[in-house]
């Protein structure tokens, strides 16, 4: 089997709690970058980036455009760019139109990234009120790669885990604590 490449990671509501709940327990040993789509308002400051940063032991950043994935890093969309994997494992940013009421959209950075890593790519669906990334783990599987859901149980908004295990039959579907340990068994 191929190694894993990159890790992405979608979330809306109740998102912050989620992504303290996993990224932090990622550490220096953790290879893989790691992109993050959080629903934001499209006026939002941009303080995620900087709050996680302050939490984990990988870098967290704001995603530029252009900018060439590194391992151990989190890259994070900016409000109102939808956030995008080249085929040159670059970083684009784009302000089309909105996908699923959102930009940045889960689908679209699932959809880029899935014809980039193929099997390389692990997609984890976190807590949210919507359905956006269903349509993303779609593309995932297509591609051969492995898709993680938290439990619907576990999330505070439940709709876009369950929107997620109705697209596609998850290879694994984890409660919110489980998660993190779990990713840092496929880094290689």
């Amino acid at each position: 089997m191929k190694p894993f490449e990159a890790v992405v990671i979608g979330v809306s509501a109740g998102g912050l709690a989620a992504l303290e709940a996993i990224l932090p327990v990622l550490d220096e040993s953790f290879g893989l970058p790691v992109l993050v789509v959080q629903h934001l308002s499209p006026d939002a400051e941009s303080y995620l980036p900087q709050h996680l940063d302050i939490r984990c032991v990988l870098r967290a950043k704001e995603a530029e455009d252009k900018e060439p994935l590194k391992p151990g890093t989190v890259y994070v969309a900016p409000p109102n760019y939808h956030l995008m994997v080249e085929a040159d494992k670059t970083i684009a940013l784009s302000t089309e139109q909105r996908v699923n009421f959102s930009r940045p959209s889960v689908d679209v950075l699932f959809e880029t990234a899935a014809e980039v890593f193929c099997q390389g790519l692990v997609g984890v669906i976190l807590t949210g009120a919507n359905s956006d990334g269903a349509a993303g783990v779609v593309k995932v599987k297509q591609y051969g790669g492995m898709v993680v859901v938290q439990d619907p149980e576990t999330a505070a908004a439940d709709a876009m885990p369950r929107a997620a295990i109705q697209a596609v039959t998850p290879d694994h579907v984890l409660p919110l604590e489980r998660i993190g340990p779990f990713l840092k068994t496929l880094a290689p």
